[in-house]
């Protein structure tokens, strides 16, 4: 459509079970904008079985044999965010990031020039893991149809979940953050809407052009 400026891209990055879906669903709700919603539900849905879970893997190098594909299908996820940006689409996309693969993959810094020249915020979606670990534990069915790794009999956190938590947030570059145990989806969606009222995105130049260390 001529004349028609590029679509707001949100893209919310955390733990599975921090709330991000939920985000996505309340920045629909929130506008008269049209707000699309994509990520990690919506890549199971198209993504091949013997694949899975894909963009979805999580960290600590559990299935090397997967790991060329789940580049691949983050690059044609983000590359399907952008062709809607560019035809005037506002794009939520809920995604878990890390680069704790049996090898780095890079993934985060090509997305970040994949968006150098479209409005891109990067929302970190933070949330202690002991509620992470409640929510799981009241839900154990989700987790794309594989179900959610859940507490220990003891109580105690699976390594699997501490994974997540220690790899999501890294390097931790962005526009903004929320939390999602002190605030609600529809808070989170205000202040994400807040945000991109004050003015540009910042993050993925930064993580794209990452500064120099010292000589």
């Amino acid at each position: 459509m001529a004349g028609v400026g590029p679509g707001t891209i949100v893209v919310l990055n955390g733990t599975p079970r921090s709330g991000k879906s939920s985000i996505a669903v309340a920045l629909q709700g929130s506008s008269d904008a049209l707000w699309l919603n994509f990520g990690v539900d919506a890549m199971a849905d198209v993504i091949p079985a013997g694949l899975r879970p894909g963009v979805g893997l999580r960290p600590g190098g559990e299935r090397p044999d997967l790991e060329d594909a789940v580049a691949v299908l983050f690059d044609a996820l983000y590359a399907a965010v952008a062709a809607w940006s560019r035809a005037g689409r506002n794009v939520a996309v809920d995604v878990g990031h890390h680069d704790d693969y049996s090898k780095p993959l890079g993934i985060l810094a090509r997305t970040a020039l994949m968006f150098h020249d479209l409005p891109a915020y990067f929302v970190g979606v933070r949330c202690p893991v002991e509620v992470i670990v409640a929510r799981r534990d009241a839900d154990p069915g989700g987790g794309g149809g594989g179900g959610y790794v859940t507490s220990e009999p003891d109580g105690s956190i699976p390594d699997v979940i501490l994974r997540w938590e220690r790899a999501v947030h890294d390097p931790g570059t962005y526009d903004l953050e929320v939390d999602t145990s002190t605030s609600s989806p529809q808070t989170c969606a205000a202040a994400i809407l807040r945000r991109i009222g004050e003015g540009p995105p910042v993050a993925f130049a930064a993580i794209a052009n990452p500064p120099l260390g010292p000589a």
